[in-house]
């Protein structure tokens, strides 16, 4: 538990914090893109899937 304490401490000291920020707005921003692309083809997967079952 104290190496987490210390480490969030390091970042008040650190002056890299706005490259930390930008990196996490953009991991947020690539994780919202996954989230939607996986969302989308899901929906397309259930749609062939169910196809091919009606095939069979």
């Amino acid at each position: 538990m104290l190496h987490i304490i210390n480490f969030l401490q390091s970042f008040k000291r650190d002056e890299k914090g706005q490259a930390l920020t930008e990196y996490g707005l953009i991991i947020a921003l690539v994780g919202i893109v996954v989230i939607l692309g996986l969302g989308y083809l899901a929906t397309d997967l259930n749609t062939l899937f169910d196809g091919i079952g009606d095939n069979f």
